[in-house]
């Protein structure tokens, strides 16, 4: 069966990055982040009604306050009342209290799971989604910078949540409530002051901290630099070594440190003025209204109660809004960061299953098939120059040739972590097309296609995890007996059984706790136990010596028997009894043929021979 030729509309040709994406608004971030709250709407409307009740009870609290001392003016000898109406009025003063404690602690433990049900959702689709980006995207990346933007991000939703919900909102409600007692108690003059002062406040606060919210973005960009600039530093631990440059880098970290340093003191000092400021309104709003209530009393239209009332509620008031500074530069800094991993999240696949694709479709070794393929990493150099070869099913081709030559991207083609470059069909520069079974690679779904892979790369990375789990990551749910039959077949078991952990060895970061040889034949191991139709060996004996590579080379060709075999090799007595040898030479296959052949004929490949029997290779 022969699929439909593919589009250029439905594989566009990746462009090059126009630049940071236009700055998203606080509110289309939040609008974003509302549906993986809305998942739990009962939850956010208990809490809400939890919230309402516990300002309600909070705003009843300077009420009692006032019945209280006013119900302590009694005319001398009336000691009923002083121990009847005092004692209950007491009692449900510390009623409304605790109520507001437990309405409180009500409303963050029903909204606990709403907020931290989000933040695993956003998590696990920001880690999904980055595994489902381009290998081009994971080159270009700084892991430091990336990994802090994802672990503000998600911290960013807990503080947004909180800070919003748990403060913000609840004092709204409560300005409402108290400016509407005021008014119907003692007169509009009460509301115009607090009004006033909280337009004031807040016209301040607002202002200063979007002046600020440069210095703070500034600090974050250079704490992120001095970050990526640490880890990169750690994970090239040995490279460092090798060339003495502890000093070199730790310079580089201290200028880092320097830029941060200098960017934290302008952040606090900004703050200290933002602060200053918030208090001095406060301040004069305060005045204002103790000397309003002060004259009530003496002119004799407020009681003792009603003063104490008016101070209560100022305080209740002010108190948090002495905070709102610093509430409103957090939700701006928890916006800003939950925007950011949101764009990680927004960033498109360059490689994406097309509309409507299917698994592959198998029914034993497949035909591999290059044709006329173009390809490459940038669109100024071409690496790939109109490939065209076939693996037949169940058979072993070969490519060969010298370092750069394109040997690898031919594995990183079919496995589809890049696609053929794509220009206009029939054009002069066509792009070709990759099929296995006749089904083009672009037209089935990434996941069918790697799943009926396998392969032993040239660089092994290991998990810094046990042996165990690195050979089973083949097949997860193999077992530590199928791990152990596939170490015996990677020639690997004799080393394990000799460390003290056995299997449960951890390799370390990157496997650096294994030699490069045992690191390639975990990488084999792994690979046969996946046993997949189509295997890729890559290089797959460069890290091992001489009597090991023999040893394996009749592993590596157990392993391909009956596979279709993509051998990619430089070291030529490891592909001898290939079914066919391809010679790429700057992206152009300029020999083929049998081991046999390719001698006989005394071209590149004979010379590459005679250099590798000689030694001088």
């Amino acid at each position: 069966m022969r699929p439909s030729s593919v589009s250029r509309a439905a594989y566009p040709v990746p462009t090059a990055d126009s630049g940071p994406a236009p700055a998203r608004s606080d509110w289309a971030t939040l609008r974003r982040l509302f549906p993986y709250l809305w998942q739990y709407k009962w939850r956010v409307i208990a809490a809400l009604a939890f919230m309402v009740a516990a300002k309600g009870a909070n705003v009843g609290v300077p009420l009692l306050l006032k019945e209280l001392v006013d119900a302590m003016t009694i005319q001398p000898g009336s000691a009923a009342a002083l121990l009847v109406v005092p004692l209950g009025l007491i009692v449900a003063y510390g009623l409304l209290r605790l109520s507001t404690s437990v309405f409180t602690e009500l409303r963050e433990l029903v909204f606990a799971k709403a907020t931290e049900g989000a933040t695993r959702s956003i998590a696990l689709q920001v880690f999904g989604h980055l595994h489902a980006l381009s290998l081009r995207f994971h080159l270009e990346r700084q892991t430091g910078g990336m990994t802090r933007d994802i672990e503000r991000g998600t911290r960013g939703v807990q503080s947004l949540i909180s800070y919003s919900l748990y403060s913000i909102f609840p004092t709204l409600i409560e300005v409402v409530f108290v400016l509407t007692l005021l008014g119907t108690k003692f007169g509009m003059g009460y509301v115009w002051i607090t009004l006033v002062a909280l337009v004031l406040y807040i016209t301040f606060t607002v202002t200063v901290t979007e002046w600020r919210t440069k210095f703070r973005r500034e600090m974050n960009e250079l704490e992120s630099t001095s970050q990526t600039k640490a880890i990169d530093s750690l994970l090239n631990y040995e490279t460092v070594k090798y060339f003495n440059n502890e000093a070199f880098e730790a310079r580089r970290y201290d200028e880092s440190l320097e830029k941060l340093r200098k960017a934290r003191i302008k952040s606090q000092t900004t703050l200290s003025l933002l602060n200053t400021g918030q208090q001095l309104i406060i301040a004069v709003a305060l005045v204002l209204m103790l000397w309003r209530a002060t004259q009530g009393v003496a002119d004799g239209h407020m009681t003792l109660g009603d003063l104490v009332m008016v101070n209560a509620f100022m305080i209740q008031l002010y108190i948090p809004l002495g905070f709102l500074g610093v509430l409103y530069r957090e939700i701006k800094q928890s916006l800003t960061d939950l925007d950011k991993m949101f764009v990680l999240l927004e960033k498109e696949r360059e490689i994406a299953d097309a509309p409507g694709a299917q698994p592959l479709v198998l029914d034993g070794p497949p035909a591999v098939k290059f044709e006329n393929v173009r390809f490459s990493y940038e669109p100024a150099r071409e690496i790939l120059h109109g490939i065209s070869f076939e693996i037949p099913a169940g058979r072993t081709v070969a490519v060969v040739g010298p370092s750069g030559s394109g040997k690898s991207t031919l594995a990183r083609l079919l496995y589809r972590f890049y696609d053929v470059t794509n220009h206009e069909p029939g054009g002069p520069h066509g792009g070709g097309r990759i099929t296995i079974n006749g089904q083009d690679i672009r037209e089935v779904t990434q996941s069918s296609v790697r799943q009926a892979i396998g392969i032993v790369p040239q660089d092994t990375v290991l998990f810094n995890d046990s042996i165990e789990y690195n050979i089973l990551y083949g097949r997860p749910d193999a077992g530590h007996d199928a791990a152990v039959e596939a170490a015996k077949a990677a020639h690997i078991h004799a080393f394990i059984e000799k460390l003290p952990k056995g299997y449960a060895t951890t390799v370390g970061e990157r496997g650096l706790k294994l030699s490069g040889g045992e690191k390639q034949r975990v990488a084999i191991a792994r690979t046969l136990l996946k046993n997949p139709p189509i295997v890729i060996f890559d290089e797959a004996t460069s890290a091992l010596d001489s009597a090991n590579e023999r040893a394996i080379q009749a592993e590596l060709k157990s392993a391909a028997r009956n596979k279709t075999s993509l051998v990619i090799a430089h070291r030529l007595s490891t592909v001898v009894d290939a079914h066919e040898i391809l010679v790429l030479v700057n992206g152009e296959i300029v020999e083929r043929g049998t081991h046999a052949d390719l001698v006989s004929k005394g071209g590149t490949y004979a010379g590459m021979w005679s250099l590798q029997q000689s030694g001088q290779d």
